[in-house]
């Protein structure tokens, strides 16, 4: 059993013993360490000013970069991965001091008052080390979590994409290093040559390195084996860490988690945090005992068979949304507007399942498609309906000391036509009002299959049962669809908030249904908010 958090800091191997495990990344960054390039804005994930970078190994010992908010994320969590800041990608005395994405954002006037640049640049490097070339479409994607105040974004748009673009000399898209190295307009901060790789830290190298090119092969060998070296991946030991009366568990089997939530029903069950950060920042809540997730390699495992796609409970909210959209193309577009990317990269499926929010948008769509969820009791394991999961606001049917396991997802069903509508005041970054989840079956003309799901029109996710009755086994007609809609005042009684009146969002809900029948009837063409 470890009783120590250890990671890599900016390639500087850091061991915790001394803190409380509800401090936030951000926390121990800036008091610390005295890292203050990264910033608070709103201590909730939203505004995207606290962004840094984590490294971690993958199941096929490849080195995985993800952006995430450092204002919620746990310290305790980043154990066995490398954290990255912005104060790492500049270094003075290499004959580049400028990271390619810093260098970029200075050429294009991309910084006024500069507080929420760092953030920009980690999420810009997040990028730079993912993908080679990505579209303007995927740029404004990776910075959707990022918010400024003074540019007006054009300009840091035009440095991701220079950073991203020019020195992208991958030799998977087959192009030579002398081409790529042309494109980049003989800026010496753009693409490492070979001095550089041989007089250079490999970590250096590596940083400034974009996609998986030529002259990243030793650095990124360095960088696997620094973060094998850690004792949370060089050895299958458990972390049980105490502070001040409290306590983290990191288990690193079913088994071993399965026990840890029996023995301890109130203990807080933690994966991304992406929720349980906001209790801690804003309503200022701790529990003694906190059983971290993300150790169980067997929980972030996606398996497909003939059947079905089974999408264990720690698999991260982008690696999920990517294997259903293999199955699911419709849900796409989708998906990229739920959350941002950091947020995506942090929390989980499970999580988000278990959290149960009545606006959540992955409920309803799960529940359209027929998901089951897994729930486990130490050695008992027992499957339900997804919406039987949810009873009411914040009330499941959970039994004490048991916990999701696992999301199934049946295969796709033959001729099915699916629908997925979120409404909110935003494109990006922003809570639903309504979401809206269909998939339906037609066989010359009826309805043979139906489910519908929504959002925001109860204290649960839910499904529209006496719409469906209205639809089954008749004819799929605007009659009948108008029939369904006025049988939704059986199923829901939303209530007003700040996001929108109960009779806007009965409204809409009625209306998204009538969108997609009239979406039926004619050839699909791709509908998208510019």
């Amino acid at each position: 059993m470890r009783h120590s958090i250890e990671f890599l800091l900016n390639g500087e191997r850091i061991a915790v013993d001394d803190l409380d495990p509800h401090t936030t990344v951000l926390q121990f960054l800036r008091e610390r360490r005295g890292l203050t390039g990264t910033k608070e804005g709103c201590a909730e994930g939203d505004c995207g000013a606290c962004t840094v970078a984590i490294a971690e190994l993958s199941a096929d010992q490849r080195v995985d970069v993800k952006p995430i908010n450092a204002c919620i994320r746990l310290l305790a969590t980043i154990d066995g991965k490398a954290l990255f800041t912005v104060e790492a990608l500049s270094n003075a005395n290499s004959r580049a001091p400028l990271h390619p994405v810093q260098a970029a954002m200075v050429d294009a006037h991309a910084s006024q008052c500069g507080f929420c640049t760092p953030g920009f640049v980690m999420s810009l490097f997040a990028l730079f080390k993912n993908e080679c070339s990505p579209s303007r479409d995927r740029v404004i994607e990776a910075i959707s979590g990022n918010l400024c105040r003074c540019t007006g974004y054009r300009p840091i748009i035009e440095a991701g994409i220079k950073a991203t673009t020019a020195i992208c000399f991958s030799t998977e898209r087959g192009e030579s290093k002398e081409k790529l190295e042309a494109n980049s307009n003989g800026n010496q901060a753009l693409a490492p040559t070979n001095s550089q790789v041989n007089g250079e830290s490999q970590k250096i190298v590596w940083l400034n390195t974009p996609g998986r090119s030529e002259a990243l092969e030793s650095a990124e060998r360095a960088m696997i084996e620094a973060l094998a070296a850690l004792p949370a991946n060089a050895s299958s030991e458990s972390l049980h860490y105490r502070f001040g009366g409290q306590q983290f568990f990191a288990p690193r089997s079913i088994d071993e988690l399965s026990s840890l939530v029996a023995d301890h029903p109130n203990a807080w069950i933690l994966a991304g945090g992406t929720d349980i950060g906001l209790w801690i920042t804003k309503a200022l809540q701790h529990n003694a005992t906190l059983i971290y997730t993300g150790g169980v390699r067997a929980l972030r495992d996606i398996r497909e068979s003939d059947a079905a796609l089974e999408i264990g409970a720690a698999v991260p909210l982008e690696d999920a949304f990517h294997a259903m959209n293999r199955h699911y193309p419709e849900l796409a577009q989708v998906w990229t507007r739920f959350a941002s990317w950091p947020i995506r990269s942090s929390g989980t499926l499970g999580g988000n399942v278990a959290n149960g929010s009545p606006i959540g948008d992955s409920m309803p769509a799960l529940i359209a498609l027929g998901a089951t969820v897994s729930l486990r009791h130490r050695e008992r394991v027992r499957t339900i309906p997804l919406e039987a999961l949810y009873l009411d606001y914040k009330k499941q049917s959970r039994a004490g000391g048991e916990w999701i396991e696992k999301i199934t997802i049946p295969r796709r069903i033959p001729n099915v036509q699916i629908g997925f509508y979120k409404n909110s005041k935003r494109n990006e970054q922003d809570i639903s009002a309504v979401c809206a989840a269909i998939s339906m079956v037609i066989d010359r003309g009826v309805v043979q299959y139906v489910r519908i799901a929504y959002g925001g029109m109860a204290g649960v996710p839910k499904r529209a049962i006496n719409a469906e009755t209205e639809l089954t086994e008749k004819a799929w007609s605007e009659t009948q669809v108008r029939a369904a809609m006025q049988a939704m005042h059986a199923d829901f009684s939303p209530m007003s908030d700040m996001r929108a009146s109960a009779a806007y969002r009965m409204q809409v809900a009625q209306n998204l249904l009538l969108r997609f029948w009239l979406e039926s009837q004619s050839a699909p063409a791709e509908v998208r908010v510019i």
